[in-house]
């Protein structure tokens, strides 16, 4: 290669690199998906699930009392029978609600069903787990309506945790495994995997469905898709000091100027370490958010490569504390909301702090305070369940 031909080679390598194009190798690491898949391998491990069975069998807590909310509740109903519709249409706020809370509580449901068939062998949960996917993959053919992205990453992350373990531990059969799969390839991925730009919630739990659905169908591409928009949008929904004056962006949303970039953060123009992109608007959403990044962070661990080392794990450690420390009651000051938080975090901090304080050993005072005083953690209707269950002090 000729020396002018070198130099506009490593001029356009280096813009791009810039540009965000490129990434350096580390990082490129880091987000690819594994040569092979680890199964089951969604959000919970074999090593996971094993340590709770044990403990739920000898009756140790607080495995024992988080498994006995679980088989009391709804969704462990042996009886229940399964709503799937064609088309699920889902407005704003799942207003309409054509089969929106049916699908999610149906996906809940054969998840819930798949723990119970682990932990105690009984074979009609895992037959009901079969039974709910079944019944969704028969008849499901689209989501629709402005919250269809949303909806999709919801229920696809249930369903994905649902299907690991199912297909990976029950010892017998499951005939429409691959039209279950067909249905996660062609209803649910092509939904979530190009990302959203509203709310991060949004896209995080989108990317969480994503990847977990990428691992159940050994798809690399797809993983390795969701895994970087998954790490660039974490940047931008958890501010760190380091990051500078201003929190990071995504990209394509455009946030070219401070004001809007204080408009997206919900007027918020006082940025501090741990303060997520929606803790202004309300700690619920913000759960949803913290959640999404702390089961995807999970999965990657699962798979191979472990993210709670990166700036993943530390906007997910700030976060939880930051979070953790008003829910517990902390005065709100002033330059923070406008003096005003609206609470209610939801049973979203078992996975994260079981990663970062039982397996890390980094002290979370504020998040250990909150995570023991709501355990057992349930389920909050929507796409989170069960996590005192499966990963509380469950550093496997």
């Amino acid at each position: 290669m000729a020396p002018t031909m070198r130099r506009t080679a490593l001029l356009a390598a280096v813009t791009a690199l810039v540009a965000g194009a490129l990434v350096w190798p580390a990082a490129r690491q880091a987000q690819a998906a594994p040569a092979v898949f680890v199964h089951p391998g969604v959000t919970v491990s074999k090593g996971q699930l094993d340590l709770a069975r044990t403990q739920v069998q000898a009756g140790a807590q607080p495995w024992k009392g988080a498994f006995d909310q679980m088989l009391a509740s709804k969704y462990a109903d042996l009886n229940r029978t399964p709503a799937p519709r064609a088309t699920v249409e889902c407005g704003s706020y799942s207003n309409p609600n054509y089969g929106c809370t049916d699908e999610r509580e149906d996906a809940i449901a054969a998840y819930t069903d798949a723990l119970a068939w682990y932990i105690t062998r009984d074979s009609r949960y895992a037959q009901k787990s079969i039974a709910l996917m079944d019944a969704w993959s028969a008849v499901i053919k689209d989501h629709t309506n402005s919250n269809a992205p949303l909806q999709t990453g919801w229920a696809g992350s249930s369903w994905a945790k649902a299907a690991e373990i199912v297909k990976y531990t029950y010892t017998g059969t499951w005939p429409n495994s691959g039209r279950f799969a067909t249905m996660l390839r062609d209803v649910y991925l092509p939904e979530v995997i190009n990302g959203s730009n509203s709310n991060g919630n949004w896209e995080l739990t989108m990317m969480e469905a994503a990847v977990g659905i990428s691992v159940f169908l050994e798809d690399r591409t797809s993983y390795d898709k969701a895994m970087a928009k998954f790490r660039t949008r974490t940047a931008a929904y958890v501010y760190l000091a380091s990051d500078g004056a201003l929190p990071k962006t995504v990209p394509s949303q455009n946030l070219d100027t401070t004001a809007k970039i204080v408009g997206y953060w919900q007027g918020q123009s006082t940025f501090v370490t741990g303060l997520t992109q929606e803790t202004c608007r309300d700690f619920t959403h913000t759960g949803y958010g913290i959640s999404s990044i702390s089961h995807v962070a999970e999965t990657s661990r699962i798979q191979g490569q472990d993210l709670y080392g990166t700036d993943v794990g530390e906007r997910l450690r700030q976060a939880l504390g930051f979070q953790s420390k008003y829910q517990l009651g902390t005065a709100v000051p002033s330059w923070l909301c406008g003096g005003t938080l609206n609470l209610g975090l939801g049973p979203v901090t078992e996975v994260g702090y079981n990663a970062l304080h039982n397996r890390l050993g980094i002290a979370m005072t504020n998040t250990q305070a909150l995570t023991l005083q709501n355990r057992p953690a349930g389920s909050n209707n929507l796409f989170v369940a069960w996590e005192t269950l499966t990963h509380g002090d469950n550093a496997g």
